[in-house]
């Protein structure tokens, strides 16, 4: 039971041809992976994962140091995954201690943004760099605790105004592939509270072969840059 409880974890955050039957969030879970790998090198030193949850992306840093920080509550907790709770405004850690921070969808669920980019920015050593990625094109999720979605212009706007300079930014799945997400986004909260074996038969049956389809339009359709699931922003202190 353990080798499969690992692997489903697996598959939720790194998913493999399995996922396609197994991930409702297949295309999206690919593309921040095959993402935050690809910056991962830059983020060097003692790094914070802010908003860190089950730290799912450890495994693609190599740094001297990785600290898990989550706001306090009973789900956190449970994990006991974080090395520090905070109450949601200020981080229980000292001025300028940290080389690096991720950032990992977390933003949108922020209701004062200014404030906690201050605080990530407080945390930081000068020069030190911020990995984020936040949702564009996303279902309400975690209510109620879902307060925005930004335009490229808005994000890179609010990083500038709180002492960040953006190194580079890029748009997660600006292709055909995220209308076939949002199919599957859809029929995920249709049937999850059905009972388990319909559940499942849809997953299996219906989402998986959403999502073959999905992979496959969006190497063969056009890209739309202006209509993509996630942001990924590599940023630096100032």
């Amino acid at each position: 039971m353990q080798f499969v409880s690992r692997f489903m974890q697996r598959q939720a955050f790194f998913p493999t041809p399995a996922g396609l039957l197994l991930n409702p969030f297949y295309l999206a879970r690919r593309g921040l992976a095959a993402s935050v790998r690809k910056y991962a090198p830059h983020l060097q030193g003692r790094l914070l994962d802010v908003g860190c949850g089950r730290k799912p992306y450890r495994s693609l840093f190599t740094v001297d140091a990785y600290v898990g920080l989550d706001i306090d509550s009973e789900v956190s907790r449970a994990l006991g995954m974080a090395d520090h709770l905070y109450d949601g405004k200020d981080f229980p850690l000292a001025d300028a201690v940290f080389d690096s921070v991720l950032c990992n969808q977390v933003l949108e669920h922020v209701f004062e943004p200014d404030r906690f980019l201050a605080e990530i920015r407080r945390v930081l050593k000068a020069g030190g760099k911020l990995l984020l990625t936040v949702p564009f094109v996303w279902d309400e999720h975690e209510q109620p605790f879902d307060y925005a979605r930004y335009s490229s212009f808005g994000l890179r706007a609010l990083l500038e105004k709180n002492g960040f300079r953006v190194l580079q930014q890029e748009k997660i799945g600006a292709d055909a592939s995220t209308l076939f997400q949002m199919v599957n986004v859809y029929l995920y909260k249709v049937v999850e509270r059905w009972p388990s074996p319909f559940r499942w038969l849809v997953t299996i049956g219906v989402m998986g072969s959403i999502n073959a389809i999905g992979a496959l339009a969006g190497r063969l359709l056009p890209k739309n840059p202006d209509f993509f699931l996630d942001h990924i922003v590599l940023a630096e202190r100032t």
